[in-house]
């Protein structure tokens, strides 16, 4: 199945892709809609988790891919391809993965007193703790190329000491010029901008887009229906649930137009009979890109109620770009992106060959910001001194990302948001949930990686592979 370059570094601060998380063994999460997700954890399609792990398994000689999350501790994961029919086997993959939490069986081990060898008993004690089921947790997925434009995933997951399971069917279909992906999930995992998690009983959801461009009008179309209560894990959030996983439907149409314009090109030649060790980091330039959108969402049901109190919509009062009914609410608004790379070297030298440097700047809600705007200057006009709440609303949501070769095709990368805190007078630049992330360029597949990231903030750790990702 041909993957086109995700261009994801201008998209998620917009579009619903999924995050990227160990937390669930399928490695992802969907967001609130709503919620923009950090740059580092942000991802659009790629190949499923237990893809990824029989990768790692058969050409990187990996027995077992590790995970990290701060209610399991340290897990270890590995994938068993199930026997098919050599008639279809090339069309169907289906595999089982299977997840042991090593930190939760040393720690019992230690508190038993198992690791005293001496003890003639000792081997039963540790065979004991082995068959603890909560050590345990599996994944049986299915791959079906349906046919050369359709793909069909079914997945089951469980887990030894929970009785709930998770239970999720995605459709993909290629049209010429969209994507169409089709999914519904039991007990779906959804991440809110705080980093708090919710399952959801049951979500249904549609996602139609355009195939995206450099530089091109592109359109969006998301779906979503929640059946349930949402459910809080570990933390307990004094707000409650976001409006948008409460019972109910959520439509969300945008349309964006982006223009991309190089400001530099290098043209010193590159090393002969060379590869890059990724040929989408091979060319030195400097470059912006400005994205223009606007987007109306739709909510129909126990959504709509607390919505209203949610999104800001005191902005939108008097406008005429917001009505609402007894259990209904409609909403439209603008956004706008501006995008800066640089990047010097052509990632063909063994040492310090790369350094790339990409900053993005987002105005989620132009019809904040232009009431923002219209007050600061009503303020300067009469002598006032804006207050700090106002002069936020100007200012954009700025991502920073870094990224330098160390050694061959190993790199060091730093994704995180960057704030300034005004109302406490703090001028200077604040790291708001980096993501420190060590990849390697697989070369011999022209644009792919093994990226090994940890955030401080959700204190996960996750390995997984990328392909055609800038």
């Amino acid at each position: 199945m041909t993957m086109k370059k995700l261009r994801w570094a201008m998209d998620s601060g917009f579009w619903d892709l999924d995050m990227s998380t160990p937390v669930t063994l399928d490695g992802k999460a969907r967001p609130v809609a709503g919620d923009p997700l950090p740059l580092g954890v942000s991802r659009g399609a790629r190949l499923s988790r237990p893809r990824q792990i029989d990768f790692f398994q058969r050409f990187m000689a990996a027995p077992f891919v590790p995970s990290f999350t701060p209610d399991r501790g340290l897990a270890l994961e590995r994938v068993f391809s199930l026997p098919l029919p050599s008639s279809i086997g090339e069309r169907w993959f289906a595999t089982l993965l299977g997840q042991f939490n090593i930190q939760k069986f040393v720690t019992s081990i230690k508190k038993d007193g198992t690791l005293q060898m001496s003890e003639p008993s000792w081997l039963q004690r540790i065979k004991k703790h082995l068959s603890e089921k909560s050590l345990y947790a599996f994944n049986l997925c299915s791959e079906l190329l349906v046919t050369p434009d359709d793909t069909l995933l079914l997945s089951y997951e469980g887990y030894g000491d929970e009785k709930n399971s998770r239970t999720k069917a995605v459709l993909h279909h290629k049209f010429p010029h969209h994507n169409l992906i089709v999914e519904a999930a039991g007990l779906e995992r959804f991440v809110d901008h705080n980093g708090n998690h919710w399952d959801v009983p049951f979500s249904l959801a549609a996602d139609v887009a355009s195939v995206p461009a450099d530089s091109s009008t592109s359109y969006h179309l998301c779906i979503n229906h929640v059946m349930g209560s949402p459910n809080e894990v570990q933390t307990q959030s004094a707000g409650g649930a976001p409006a948008a996983l409460l019972p109910g439907l959520c439509a969300k149409c945008a349309v964006s137009f982006k223009k991309n314009a190089n400001i530099w090109t290098s043209e010193a030649p590159k090393l002969s009979m060379v590869q890059p060790y990724d040929i989408f980091l091979s060319d030195p330039h400097i470059s912006v890109s400005t994205l223009l959108g606007a987007v109306v969402t739709a909510f129909v049901g126990n959504t709509s109620i607390r919505t209203q109190g949610e999104h800001d919509i005191q902005y939108l009062k008097g406008s005429g770009l917001q009505a609402q009914a007894e259990n209904s609410a409609i909403s439209a608004d603008l956004f706008a992106s501006a995008f800066f790379s640089a990047q010097h070297g052509n990632f063909q030298r063994l040492f310090l060959d790369l350094t790339r440097i990409n900053v993005r700047l987002d105005f989620p809600s132009g019809l904040k910001f232009l009431s923002g705007a219209a007050r600061v200057g009503y303020n300067l006009y009469n002598s006032q001194e804006p207050s700090w709440e106002t002069i936020e609303t100007l200012c954009p949501k700025a991502t920073l990302s870094f990224q330098q070769q160390i050694a061959g095709p190993f790199s060091l990368r730093v994704d995180s948001e960057v704030a300034l805190d005004l109302k406490k007078g703090n001028w200077y630049p604040v790291m708001n949930d980096p993501v420190f992330a060590v990849e390697y360029a697989l070369q011999v597949l022209g644009s792919a990686k093994a990226v090994a990231w940890y955030s401080p903030k959700q204190r996960e750790f996750m390995l997984e592979l990328r392909f055609f990702e800038t």
